[in-house]
């Protein structure tokens, strides 16, 4: 404890916010890049540079596809793990539920499949384990992709999105812990953050460019954070909400058995069927079901589209369909009817949501953004930016602030701060662009094409830690490290570069994708030639400071004038 209650806070959020921010830093910066995932995906994977389309006719251009789908060999090795014994051939395993969804962003419609395992599971808790399979149909042919381009790297999805919330760190689900931890700490730091300034309101108008720099960057921290102190609040709080169920324990978990027995009695309760009847049973036309539905939606006053199909128990006489509507216009979640597989008829609608469940799905679906609000989304674009500028320059005041006081005590905690900051600040700026432009320059058709991908960018994070550590400042000298600027300049440069291999492989500059109106394409362009810019432009003005610095240091190594 300090000598007062508020220093005590600012001694709480100065450490909280040094010892989390680098994950930090990742979280709202992956986070931010997952608000257009979907329009990244078709800039990496030029095969699906489609519009988007409404939801299928399922009889036409689904049921086809259903009879093709086959277990993931990824889905098949990880259930392996789950079971006691060997698990059956691919081939001998029952499609037991599958799916189908659409996104107003997505150009492809997306199938999924959940195959039945006789094993028993080797988690006494668990009740059952799934083998899933997948598959994409494209929307201006019916067909489905071929195997090559559905495994395909998406760096939007299945990349970037990934990496907000879990790292890549699967083992013992390592990734979702440590963003769980930086999460509480993140909300520990706004608290404290709040606590210790006392005019809080005055600073969010307070910047003082013409101060020296330790205080103009301490301006730009304060006032980042205030201006996106509702947005950091809600985002952090929302993303712990929706993986707590993984965090704290819970009648899901320890008492799993008699949870299974108490869902099959509220089931049996809607004419539901929880566990499938062993007899075959045909599956009746969905189409009709899918018009019913709007229809029923139509009359209640919330006309909409259908934005899901699952077939539960598939091939079973007890099977039904469940069809839910679509969110373009609602941040909760959308109404569900379930309709029997075998003639159509309806056999329950979902009761409207409880006060708790609409407020998990208000926080759930703004968290995710399945709705169609393009100013809303740039918002959150920027509010996710803005927590990123807020950890940045949290990082410079405190390696600044402290960079004389070490070295003169030949402690090197300023210097480490100092490399690992720019690591995770420019340097993962230089990853991210440098995986961007592997995309593009890669042949899609290569061997470990996805593999190439990722190592590329693991080893160009892992080049940017070498190069901020050996740049870092070994004395008291005043001034950034030399690396930030040299990592802004690398960054810019292959950010623009991006752009132009996009143009030169597929022919879509932006004066194309502008005049076809194509601005998923257009968007991801635009936001790396201005990112790109901005970089050159931060490099060269903190390379022309670094020279000025060096000029007025005296021969004893501290700056004559600042």
């Amino acid at each position: 404890m300090r000598e007062t209650f508020r220093l005590s806070m600012a001694y709480l959020h100065t450490w909280v916010g040094l010892m989390v921010g680098f994950v930090l830093m990742a979280v709202f910066f992956f986070g931010s890049l997952s608000v257009f995932d979907r329009e990244i995906d078709r800039w990496s994977v030029p095969e699906t540079r489609t519009h988007a389309a409404p939801f299928p006719s399922f009889d036409r251009a689904v049921r086809p596809v259903i009879d093709g789908i086959r277990p993931d060999p990824l889905s098949m090795r990880i259930a392996q793990g789950d079971v006691i014994g060997d698990l059956p051939p691919a081939g001998a395993l029952r499609l037991g539920d599958m799916g189908v969804y659409t996104n107003h962003r997505d150009p492809l419609w997306r199938v999924y499949g959940a195959f039945d395992v006789p094993n028993k599971p080797a988690d006494p808790l668990l009740d059952h384990v799934h083998v899933y399979g997948y598959a994409s149909i494209d929307p201006q042919t019916g067909e489905r992709l071929p195997a090559e381009l559905q495994n395909r790297l998406a760096l939007g999805t299945g990349f970037f999105f990934p990496l907000h919330f879990m790292l890549h760190l699967q083992w013992q689900n390592a990734g979702y812990w440590i963003v769980f931890a930086a999460g509480m700490a993140m909300l520990v730091a706004l608290v404290s953050g709040v606590v210790m300034h006392r005019k809080i309101f005055r600073e969010f108008f307070t910047f003082r460019p013409e101060k020296a720099r330790l205080r103009s960057t301490l301006d730009v921290h304060n006032m980042t954070g205030v201006l996106a102190l509702p947005f950091l609040f809600l985002i952090t709080l929302s993303g712990l909400l929706i993986f707590a169920y993984m965090f704290f324990p819970s009648p899901n978990e320890v008492m799993n058995p008699l949870l299974v027995k108490q869902q099959g009695v509220e089931i049996a309760g809607t004419g539901l069927p929880f566990e499938p009847s062993g007899r075959p049973g045909p599956l009746a036309p969905v189409d009709p079901m899918m018009a019913d539905a709007r229809a029923r939606w139509a009359a209640k006053g919330t006309p909409g589209d259908v934005g899901m199909v699952t077939i539960t128990h598939l091939g079973d006489a007890d099977a039904y369909v469940s069809i839910t509507r679509d969110t373009v216009d609602r941040v909760a979640s959308a109404e569900t009817l379930h309709y029997a597989a075998s003639d159509g008829r309806l056999l329950y609608e979902n009761p409207p949501a409880t006060a708790i469940q609409g407020t998990y799905g208000f926080l759930y679906g703004l968290h995710f953004q399945f709705f169609r609000h393009w100013p809303l989304r740039w918002l959150l674009f920027a509010g996710g930016l803005m927590g990123c500028a807020c950890i940045a320059t949290g990082f410079l005041f405190f390696v600044e602030k402290r960079r004389r006081k070490h070295a003169a005590a030949g402690h090197p905690g300023a210097r480490v701060a100092d490399a690992l900051a720019v690591t995770s600040v420019t340097g993962m700026l230089v990853a991210t662009c440098a995986m961007l432009l592997a995309n593009r320059m890669l042949p899609a058709g290569m061997a470990a094409y996805n593999q190439w991908q990722i190592g590329i960018f693991c080893g160009a994070w892992i080049a940017a830690l070498i190069h901020a550590a050996f740049r870092a400042r070994p004395s008291a000298a005043a001034g950034l490290s030399p690396a930030w600027g040299e990592q802004c300049w690398a960054a810019g440069a292959l950010a623009i570069a991006a752009v132009l291999v996009n143009w030169a492989g597929t022919g879509d500059h932006l004066l194309a994708t502008i005049g076809e109106g194509y601005w998923p394409v257009a968007g991801v362009d635009l936001v790396l030639l201005a990112g790109g810019g901005l970089a050159a432009f931060t490099g060269w003005r903190l390379s022309r400071r670094a020279a000025r610095m060096v000029a007025a240091t005296p021969a004893y190594g501290r700056p004559a004038h600042v």
